[in-house]
């Protein structure tokens, strides 16, 4: 029984030998060091960084406002109301939602109060929404700012 015990452990050490593989390492001199860098390692920074910046780029959701149009059980009301804001605020988000039994309408994802309610008296003017217009607070959507940009100085 010994004798397995002692081959075994003999196997192990000469195996542990071969475990680090030195032609991936890359050897880095300073002045009184001698540093063994794995090139994995500079890869991983390189992954990481990259998934940082494309997170960065991603939408995120913050505290804003939303301007609730229509609350109604008539589905085709709703589409029409719907469809004429598609087409006259092609840049604005239209949120269609389905509470049984309503059907409730909202727009935008605006950060700012003064710019809901002047959207709000936009809506008005051109008389889309059959009835009152009603200011949410919510999570809205927010598109990141283009770090990446640099300002032209004349």
């Amino acid at each position: 029984m010994n004798k397995i015990k002692f081959f075994i452990f003999f196997q192990m050490i000469l195996l542990s030998g071969f475990a680090q593989d030195n032609k991936t390492d890359t050897v880095v001199f300073g002045a009184n060091h001698i540093v063994h860098k794995d090139q994995r390692v500079d890869l991983f920074g390189k992954k990481m960084s990259e998934y940082n910046e494309s997170l960065a780029l991603k939408i995120q959701l913050v505290n804003g406002y939303r301007l609730m149009l229509l609350n109604t059980t008539d589905r085709d009301l709703a589409m029409k109301v719907r469809s004429s804001l598609l087409q006259q605020f092609p840049d604005q988000k239209v949120y269609m939602t389905f509470q049984s039994p309503y059907i409730k309408l909202k727009i935008g994802n605006f950060i700012d109060n003064a710019e809901a309610e002047k959207f709000k008296k936009q809506i008005i003017d051109q008389k889309i929404v059959p009835g009152n217009i009603y200011l949410l607070n919510e999570k809205v959507e927010q598109k990141p700012t283009d770090k990446t940009v640099v300002p032209v100085e004349e």
